[in-house]
């Protein structure tokens, strides 16, 4: 698929992620699985990867989209799910990612809507591991039309 690009998310549990994501025009395809950032493999989180379209649909407009599945105020918890692999974190790829997430961030900060610091990390990706195959898809499969965080 040519000129398609890859945006990978930790907005805690996967699975209702992958399926908000996997409903916006542009996005052609989505996994779940853990991110391991570069420097430090013991960090994995749970992540959503989507490939998506970038003439139908902007890598900072997946970013905003972000915001709204978690609390990205949140340190290392979503809901009722506590712990470093359910971080708030925008994983990039290269050098155009890291500086729209930066931007994204900041925006969101100075923007007046959140009462609390955004915790969201910004890191490389160094790893991408795929979640079992019952993970996949888990709402669609399962009947459920959301993840309760």
């Amino acid at each position: 698929m040519s000129g398609i690009e890859q945006a990978t998310f930790g907005a805690g549990c996967f699975w209702g992620a992958e399926a908000a994501f996997r409903a916006l025009p542009g996005v052609v395809d989505s996994r779940v699985g853990y991110a391991v950032e570069a420097a430090d493999e013991a960090l994995q989180i749970e992540v959503v990867q989507v490939d998506f379209d970038p003439q139908v649909l902007a890598y900072s407009s997946l970013i905003e989209h972000f915001w709204g599945l978690h609390d990205p105020t949140s340190v290392d918890r979503q809901g009722e799910h506590g712990g470093v692999k359910y971080r708030s974190a925008i994983f990039h790829t290269n050098a155009v990612q890291a500086e729209q997430a930066r931007v994204a961030k900041e925006a969101l900060q100075e923007s007046g809507r959140l009462n609390k610091p955004v915790a969201t990390v910004i890191l490389p990706l160094g790893r991408f591991d795929l979640a079992d195959e019952a993970h996949q898809r888990y709402l669609e499969k399962n009947g459920l039309s959301s993840c309760q965080i």
